[in-house]
This record gives C-alpha cells, structure tokens and sequence, in this order.
C-alpha cells in the first residue's frame, strides 16, 4: 500500500503541468461553439463591433474574419481569371437588415498566365447592420442574435471550396469593441468614392472602340499624377484581366494594355475579354497605385459605357476536366455534411488503428516503470479478487478520463488557432521542469529516502489507506502523462484521421486509445487466474521497489537533456540545482532531530532562490545554435522550400519529423537511422536527408505533418520526383528504409 500511495503526488503533478500548459498558450476569444470555424488551410471567425450598443441609429457592424495559412488566399468580389468570391447568408432577428460587404481594396494574385484579385493574408469583410423601428429586444434576454453561413474558396497550388455555420451573440445593453481595431484598419482599406466635379464634365467614362474600352478619369487626387495605376473591374468577364502593361506609344494587342497621364485626366485603353458575353451600361473600377499591396488606398468609380458593344462571344461551355472537378469538389463536400451525421468509414479505420496503438504503448519505455508499480500493488492483495476489479476500473478511469482530457484541449487550442500535436505538452518547458520534478521525487521514494505519510497531514494519509480506489485513478492519469511522448505504430495515423474528424469523433479515438492501453491492466484485474500467477508478497518487492527507482531517475536524466533542447544548457543546469534543491528539502523533513527545522528552513530558501534567480533559465525557449560545421554533416535542418527544390532537381529526400523528448525517436535514430548499412544506401542513392526538429513548438512542422495526416512524432517520409511520399511506420527498422530505397 505504500507503494500506491505515491500517487497522491502524482496527480497533483500532473494537474500543475496542465495548468503550466494552459498559461503558456496564448489567450483565445471565448463565444458561443459555432463563432470560430477552423480548417487546415483557414481559420474563420465571426466578429462584431458595437461601441454604443445595438439600437435605432447606433453603429453595428458584424464581419468574417479569415486567416489562411501561409501559401493560400481567398478571392475579392470579382476573383478575377479564376475563382469564386466568399458569399455571406444571414438569418437576422426582425428589424435587423443586413448590407452589402464593404470589401477592402484586393490586390493582383498571378498564377501562370491567369490574374486574379483577392486576399493572401488575413482579411475582414465587414457588413453593416442596419436596426429599424421594428427591431425588439429578446423578452428573457438582452442579446442579438445573428447567424450566418458563409461559402468560400480557398486556394493555393490546388483549391478547396468549404463553408461554415456561425452563430453570434450582440449584447444590446453595453459595449463591444473587442474588435474595435480590427474594423477600424479594414475601415481604412474601404477604397474612396471620388467626389463630383464642379461642371458638366463627367468623372469618368468607359468608351466602347473594337474590342477595346478607353477609359478616361477626372478628379483623381493630385498625388497620383503621373504615378502608374492598376485597375480592378467589380464586375467580372468584361476585360481581360491578365493584361500586360506597356508604354504609351507601343502598338497595342489583344493582351497588352496602355496608360498616360493628360493634365489631370487619367487615360487607360484596356482589352475585353474574348469570352465577354455582358454588356453592362456602366462598370465600376477600383484604382490603386501600381504594385501596392493589400494595405494600398483605392478610389472606387463608376464609369458610364460609350459607344456599342461588339457582339458578345457565345457563352462557352465548361471544359470536361473542368466540369469533372467541379463534380468531384461537390461529391467531396456533400460527403463531408454527410460524416457530421453517420458514422463515417474513417473513423472506424481511426479507431481501430487507435486502440491498437495504445495496446502496443505498453510496450514502450515510457509506461513500464508505472506497469511494474501496479504489478507490484497486485502482489500485495493476490487473494483479493474484489480490490482487484475495483482497482482495474479505477486505474482504466483514470486512463480514459486523461486521455480524453488531454484530446479535449488540444481540440480546443486547435479550434482557437494554436498549432499543436501529440505530445504538444512537452513543447512547453515548464511541463518539461514539472515532469521531472515528479519523477525526482518517484525516484526517491522508490529509493527508500521517505515514505509520502512523512511529508502529508496524517488525515490524507488515512483518507489514501481508505479509499486505494484513488491511488488506482491517480495511476492512470499517471500512465497517460508519461506515456504522451510515445507514438506506437497505429497511433500516428489515428491521430492525424482524428483531428479532422467533428470533435464527437475526435475524442472517441482518443478514447480508444486509452482502452488499448488500459485495457491488460484491465483484464488481469478481471481475471482470476492471472492474480494467482504473480508471486507471492515477500522480500523480492522491497527488493525491485528500490530496482525501480533507477527507470524513474533515468528518466529525469532524459527530461534534463530534453530541457536542455529547448531552454539550452543554462536551463538545464537551472533544473539539475533545483532537483537537488528539491532533494535537499525532502530529505530535511525526513529528520526527526532538532535540525529538522533548521535544515528544513534552509532547504526551503535555496529552493526558492533557485526559482527566483535561475527559474526564468530553466522556462526561456532559445534558439538552437547551428555550428560552423552544419554545413558538411550528413543530416541538415528540414523545410519544406528545400524538399519542393531537391525533389524538382530530381534529387530523393528522406526527413526524419523527430523531437528531442520522443523516446521512440531515440531508439529510431539509434538502431535504424545511424545503422551502416542504412547510411550507406542513403549515399549510394544520393538521398538528401533532413531533420525537421518538433522539440519547440514549429507551426511550419506541423503543417508538414497534417499534410502527410500524422498529428505527431515520429514520421519518416521518403520523397521521389514524379512519386507520392512514402511514409514509414514509427517504429523502423533497416528493411523498412532499405525496402522502401529499393522500391
């Protein structure tokens, strides 16, 4: 029983670590479950600005916010040459009329020979809220309600139409502002309306000449003379977008465009689009100083046509790749509305492959030393079959509950925008810190130093004696804070199905994890007859008690060198003086003598001076150093510009997605990665290798590993020109990597 009540400690450990996690992250907008929609490639989130409330004559705005990832855009109002602009639907309490979007100037994205006009960063589209007479307030509340579904297209090298249902609550009484900044800087890229000239003369017009328009704009701002301009036509299919600019006096063609300056008239002649079928009586422009960018200041005109228009093209049917794609987008679509209601195949796959990976995370050295503890409490009670069965459930609780503790926070953090993983804990150093405190203090009560009733109030002690259920619980929450480094085969495409499943999903493959592991644990407790199999209670406990004491502080040993990764070897020492400050203490309240309190005293202040002057040491995240020599050595620092460059030159490339505090990482590099034979294939084949190191927090890794569906380390990938990547298990072996060269 002693040996069980370690324990206590235990989970309060694990719970601190928890908390350390939650103020190392950043801050996320709380609201109702539906404001923030995340993809992979885009995070979207309805906002709202109401500085004075919502009532008759007050200004309320609502707006879209999107943040892709870096590589992808979203598309302006005309998208140009190709693309679809985001559409907003809303469903408006009565009284509550909903604008148009008030979009910001865009600015030119070219792709091969297409031009389009959107956004590559992070873009809000406003909408005004109009509330009329009509407008009452909710009887039993004093909140506007505002829902919308939004569609849009987001593309970078492929495209991905997606939508998203949003629901937002306006208090009616008081202030928002939150995004008060937000709305003010799109406010700014709200292109201006050129105001009237004094005369008859108009502010624009559009001449119809051939296939050509003249354009003519007065009243531009006398900064802008003599500057070249682009243009972006709101209305699309009417000119050819992908145009090149050339100097006045050169001869125009159907893809060649011209301006000038005449005064304080601006002259553009500008192609139509061969495959124009409108024609619209006036078009609207949005002008902007040549080669600005999205945060530029456009004036928005309305050009009159002149002339007649050109008899329009026919309207051209849709190409059959074209048209096949579109079908396959929809079919993809529709059945992704269709998995957030039925069961979908993948999450069976997902399943499965996650209890099967947590069976096989017994396995690993992680959870051992906490196996052989509860191996070591059925010793002690082989004739109770009861305590047994109650302990097996306990310690599977504790398992299941941890696990889906930890599947739930890293949905949530995901949902808010953070970029994490499996094993994303041991990203933050006071995790690393706090982890290795506790096994410190394992390791020596494993050793004999103290007992847990010589430290704790005698009331806890009793309460721990009398409900062993507890220590049961606290042992598999134990099991799972120690087990998060490890990635068993199964488990890395598990986890990568599991985070972009609806969160129901998710958890449920986290939980399947936990059965796998829990589950011998379980079953012997269950069993009868494996009870009996165990030795009898003896001298041999005491024995491979103080044995098991060397795993836990080899442990620390390895979170030490983990720290020393991230915070460098100042941290690392750092952390080696305030274990041993820790020990110090431990030991001090162990005396019974009269310099019990003197030596207690002591070790308490050096404790807490070592985390007053060394503490920030141990929590910095500092950079890795790369030496003079990095150059020449085999393996070099992973990213994805140089995988795309050396595949192009039809170079292969092998990356190791690794972090310094995965045990299976280790015993990777060790057997397989650095084995002769490996390394010699790898240079008879001339195979790049690279290292993407996953010990600090890389958004760029992260991407990489969704992209491969892995949500964690390790992941071995083997790249070939004109081939799809291999992807290797977790655990290797030197026939995996030497099958998948010769294949």
């Amino acid at each position: 029983m002693q040996i069980l009540r370690t324990t206590i400690v235990k989970g309060m450990f694990f719970i601190a670590g928890l908390a350390c996690l939650l103020i190392a992250q950043p801050a996320f907008t709380q609201g109702t479950p539906h404001t923030v929609v995340q993809t992979q490639q885009v995070r979207t989130e309805l906002v709202a600005h109401a500085p004075q409330g919502v009532g008759v004559g007050k200004s309320v705005w609502v707006g879209l916010q999107m943040e892709p990832q870096p590589g992808w855009h979203t598309y302006w109002k005309n998208p140009g040459d190709s693309g679809l602009p985001t559409t907003l639907t809303w469903t408006l309490p009565t009284g509550v009329l909903a604008g148009d979007v008030a979009w910001p100037t865009p600015h030119k994205i070219s792709i091969g020979d297409l031009v389009n006009f959107g956004y590559k960063g992070e873009v809000l589209l406003p909408v005004p809220l109009t509330i009329t007479s009509e407008f009452k307030p909710p009887l039993l509340g004093k909140d506007l309600e505002i829902k919308l579904k939004a569609s849009w297209l987001i593309c970078s090298l492929q495209c991905i139409p997606q939508d998203g249902e949003f629901a937002l609550k306006i208090p009616v009484q008081g202030s928002t502002a939150l995004y008060g900044g937000q709305f003010e800087a799109v406010n700014q890229l709200q292109p201006t309306q050129l105001q009237p000239l004094q005369g008859s003369l108009p502010l624009s017009t559009a001449s119809v000449e051939g296939q050509r328009i003249l354009l003519e704009v007065r009243g531009l701002p006398g900064t802008l003379r003599g500057q070249m301009l682009d243009w972006f036509p709101e209305t699309p299919g009417i000119l050819r977008n992908s145009a090149k600019g050339v100097a006045p006096d050169t001869v125009l063609t159907p893809t060649t465009w011209t301006q000038k300056w005449d005064g304080e008239l601006w002259r553009a002649d500008l192609p139509l689009d061969s495959d124009r079928v409108d024609t619209p009586k006036t078009i609207p422009f949005v002008l902007v100083p040549a080669g600005g960018n999205v945060a530029s200041i456009g004036w928005q005109i309305n050009a009159n046509v002149r002339g007649i228009w050109p008899p329009p093209a026919a309207r051209m049917q849709i190409s059959p790749a074209l048209a096949a794609a579109l079908e396959a987008n929809a079919i993809q679509t529709q059945t992704q509305k269709l998995t957030q209601s039925k069961l979908p195949a993948s999450l069976m796959v997902a399943l499965l492959g996650a209890f099967l990976g947590g069976l096989i995370l017994n396995l690993m050295p992680c959870v051992l030393p906490v196996l052989a503890i509860k191996v070591m409490g059925f010793a002690q009670h082989v004739e109770d079959r009861r305590a047994h069965a109650v302990s097996g459930g306990a310690y599977t609780a504790g398992v299941l509950v941890s696990f889906l503790a930890l599947g739930g926070l890293m949905l949530g953090l995901r949902a808010a925008g953070a970029q994490l993983g499996w094993g994303f804990q041991l990203q933050s150093p006071a995790i690393v810190a706090g982890l290795a405190a506790l096994f410190t203090l394992l390791g020596l009560n494993l050793a004999g130093m103290f007992e847990f009733e010589q430290l704790v109030p005698s009331r806890l002690v009793a309460f721990q004696t009398q409900h062993p259920t507890v220590n049961a619980f606290l042992s598999g929450v134990l099991a799972v804070a120690v087990a998060s480094p490890c990635t068993a085969p199964f488990m890395g495409a598990a986890l990568g199905i599991a985070v972009t499943l609806p969160a129901t999903h998710a958890l449920l493959v986290f939980a399947a994890i936990g059965m796998g592991m829990a589950l011998p644990y379980l079953l012997v407790s269950l069993v009868p007859a494996a009870a009996k199999a165990l030795p009898r209670p003896g001298v041999w406990m005491d024995t491979l008690r103080k044995l098991m004491a060397f795993p836990m502080l080899a442990t620390v040993l390895w979170l030490v060198w983990v720290l020393g990764q991230q915070s460098g070897v100042n941290g690392a020492v750092s952390l080696m003086a305030l274990l041993l400050g820790l020990a110090f203490l431990v030991w001090s309240l162990t005396l019974k003598s009269r310099t019990r309190l003197l030596l207690s005293t002591g070790a308490v202040v050096l404790v807490s001076w070592v985390l007053w002057v060394w503490g920030p040491l141990i929590l910095q995240n500092q950079e890795p150093t790369v030496s003079a020599t990095q150059g020449q050595e085999r393996w070099q620092p992973w990213s994805a510009s140089k995988v795309d460059a050396l595949v192009s030159a039809g170079q292969p490339v092998f990356v190791d997605f690794t972090a310094a505090w995965c045990v299976t990482c280790q015993y990777n590099k060790k057997t397989t990665l650095e084995n002769a034979s490996v390394l010699a294939e790898f240079d008879a084949r001339n195979v790049a290798l690279l290292r993407a190191d996953w010990t600090r927090r890389d958004p760029a890794i992260t991407q990489a590993l969704s992209g491969l569906g892995r949500n964690g380390v390790p992941v071995y990938v083997l790249y070939q020109t004109g081939r799809d990547p291999i992807v290797l298990s977790e655990i290797l072996s030197t026939g995996d990597v030497l099958a998948a060269l010769a294949n």
